[in-house]
């Protein structure tokens, strides 16, 4: 170790300028993809040898991350300074120098990576390029891969776009990094405690109402996090112990903080840095993903309000009398919706995500000027400049170093693979094939985080659903080259199935970071904490077969919101299924036929071999409809017989 005068002001320092240049580059441009992405990871893995495993002494830094600062910042020093020689030379062929830049530039990105997430990932890009090397000439049938000289490889990963300044990195440098900034300035300028009392004066005084204060204030952070750790360590550190002070038990408490907010991740406008990827490997507008994006995100929040409100009645956990008025709360942090409308307003009318992003961080610091008490000053301004690169830390090396993933899947053609694997072992059944990918979405979610699961998933296993999707008809017509508006919708869905799946990793054990935050807030068990967020949570799994099987997402509005409208009453009957209580304790009897109900809700008419004769109008749903209602009358006509026969004894 060694001591260096004002380390901790010098790091601060370094994190402002990292947030500066990205914004400077981001808003005016000025250096071509493969040096900002370059810079990109110099920058954060400076950052982050400097500041991951610290000394205890915060003036102090040890030798070796010292050395690996030098060298991060030494890979972008050399792209600048040799990119266009390489260029001359004949076939792209590699220099003793770039060889050895390059390797280096891989090591330091697995080294960065295990020392912010362990070594799962590491040991996952390992055995990949182990595989483009040398491995897979050892393996036989469809897996084989006759192998790459080190040299090609080498430069496939670092000068081209196929690795690690890939398109990935591209997203990280840019959308990523331009909205964990914006999230840094609004929770700097007090926006979390401003959502957390709105939340509690719009909910805390009905049943469950902590609950559902935790439900609101994690969707509304959501919308600026797109963290579910970040979200459950925010808002459930203020949430939990409400919900916890009402009357809910710990464990439940801390399950629904964390199934809150995991939706952070698929809640519009940012959805973490889900939206940026998929608009960037998929063509679609950004404004088309968040826009079909709003209706799945409600019936998601509104599954775990349904739980909250049907926990709440049998544990008798009544709201909390409050004098809090909304007027007031909102009078005083109103300012909070100029930024936020700036951008959504500049996404709808067409400007990049990268400059909405740049002006509302702008919007943001004039707005807080209209109050009294949360103007931005220059020290608030300057720490989060500051937040927003130790963030981003994690995330963006993680992405550059998925990049190497992606790269050799690609040149390796094991997506191609796996997704003819999916269609084979599926049987052509798409809700085999959806099963499938939960299945190989739970197992890379134990060793990668959402996004870089999402990333891997979406390569190996998107074409395959979206040629299940598709009719025999729509199939011979893409393969004949002609192109098919309505294509574009079922590649959304899929990815959009995927992304959804991909969440699962924060509610589902034996890894689920965000439960596991949670029960630490909560002290409770994690891995029960986990079953329970499991649970609470199930709008994760029941959700994207609406996307498969129903036009939620492809459809017309109009048909939208028709599947909108009796799935949020099905997902209320399942619900009550999961919970076995409405008003009283439910027979088995009863159990089953609202289960029945939340079937026919959640299902098209095909689903069951019938043809709709009321237009874009479900029979399906028309009769899970009735069912329900009828069962929902005469659910409480007994309790109610219950409770005055229980009175006159």
């Amino acid at each position: 170790m060694i001591e260096i005068k004002y380390f901790k002001e010098i790091t601060f320092v370094y994190a402002i300028f990292i947030s500066l240049f990205h914004f400077g580059i981001n808003i005016w441009g000025g250096l071509s993809d493969l040096w900002f992405n370059s810079a990109h990871f110099a920058l954060l893995a400076s950052l982050g040898f400097l500041t991951y495993e610290a000394s205890k002494n915060e003036n102090q830094v040890s030798i070796l991350n010292l050395i690996f600062t030098i060298l991060s910042l030494s890979t972008f020093i050399y792209m600048m300074a040799f990119e266009e020689s390489l260029y001359a030379v004949a076939n792209g062929q590699m220099r003793t120098s770039d060889l050895i830049v390059a390797s280096m530039t891989i090591v330091l990105a697995i080294e960065m990576v295990r020392k912010s997430t362990g070594y799962v990932i590491p040991a996952i890009i390992v055995f990949c390029i182990a595989y483009l090397l040398f491995l897979g000439q050892h393996f036989e049938g469809v897996f084989a891969f006759g192998g790459m000289t080190v040299d090609r490889f080498l430069y496939r990963m670092f000068y081209t776009n196929e690795g690690l300044f890939g398109p990935i990195a591209t997203i990280s440098s840019t959308y990523v990094f331009m909205f964990i900034l914006f999230a840094a300035f609004l929770l700097k300028s007090g926006a979390g405690d401003f959502i957390v009392d709105v939340a509690n004066a719009v909910a805390g005084k009905y049943t469950g109402g902590t609950g559902h204060v935790a439900v609101i204030s994690s969707a509304m952070m959501g919308t600026i996090s797109g963290s579910a750790v970040a979200n459950t360590v925010s808002t459930g550190s203020i949430t939990i112990p409400m919900m916890q002070k009402a009357g809910f038990k710990s464990k439940f408490a801390a399950a629904v903080e964390a199934a809150a907010s995991t939706g952070g991740q698929i809640m519009p406008p940012i959805m973490g840095a889900g939206a940026f990827i998929m608009a960037q490997m998929t063509h679609i507008p950004f404004v088309t993903i968040i826009s079909v994006s709003i209706l799945p995100a409600i019936l998601y929040f509104a599954s775990i309000a349904f739980y909250i409100n049907i926990h709440a009645k049998e544990n008798d956990v009544r709201g909390e009398r409050s004098d809090v008025k909304i007027l007031p709360i909102l009078r005083e942090g109103f300012h909070f919706i100029i930024p936020l409308s700036t951008l959504v307003g500049l996404l709808i009318y067409g400007f990049t995500p990268t400059y909405a992003a740049g002006i509302a961080i702008v919007a943001i610091i004039l707005s807080s000027y209209l109050t009294k008490n949360k103007r931005m000053g220059i020290k608030e301004i300057l720490g989060a400049l500051a937040l927003g690169s130790q963030n981003m830390i994690v995330t963006g090396v993680l992405l550059i170093a998925v990049g190497i993933i992606v790269g050799i899947i690609n040149i390796s053609g094991i997506g191609i693979t796996f997704s003819q694997l999916i269609m084979e072992w599926s049987g052509n059944s798409l809700l085999i094939a959806i099963v499938l990918v939960a299945i190989a979405s739970l197992i890379l979610g134990m060793g990668l985080p959402v996004t870089a699961s999402y990333v891997v998933l979406s390569v190996l296993s998107a074409p395959a659903l979206v040629g299940l999707m598709l009719s025999p008809e729509m199939v011979a017509l893409v393969n004949a080259g002609i192109q098919i508006p309505e294509v574009t919708m079922y590649l959304l869905s899929a990815h959009l199935i995927i992304f959804w799946l991909s969440q699962d990793s924060n509610l589902t054990p034996p890894v689920c970071l965000a439960a596991f935050a949670a029960a630490a807030i909560a002290k409770t068990p994690p891995m029960a904490t986990g079953m329970t967020s499991w649970k609470v949570g199930k709008g994760m799994y029941i959700i994207p077969l609406l996307f498969a099987f129903t036009p939620l997402i492809n459809g017309t509005w109009f048909e939208r919101f028709e599947v909108f409208g009796f799935a949020l009453i099905g997902i209320m009957a399942f619900s009550i299924v999961m919970e076995g209580y409405w008003d009283k304790k439910m027979s088995i009897l009863e159990r089953v036929v609202f289960a029945i109900a939340a079937v026919l809700l959640l299902t098209p008419d095909s689903t069951f071999g019938l043809e709709s004769y009321l237009g874009v109008i479900q029979n399906t749903h028309i009769l899970g409809f009735g069912i329900f209602a009828v069962s929902i009358i005469m659910h409480k006509i007994l309790s109610k017989e219950e409770r005055t026969y229980a009175k006159a004894n």
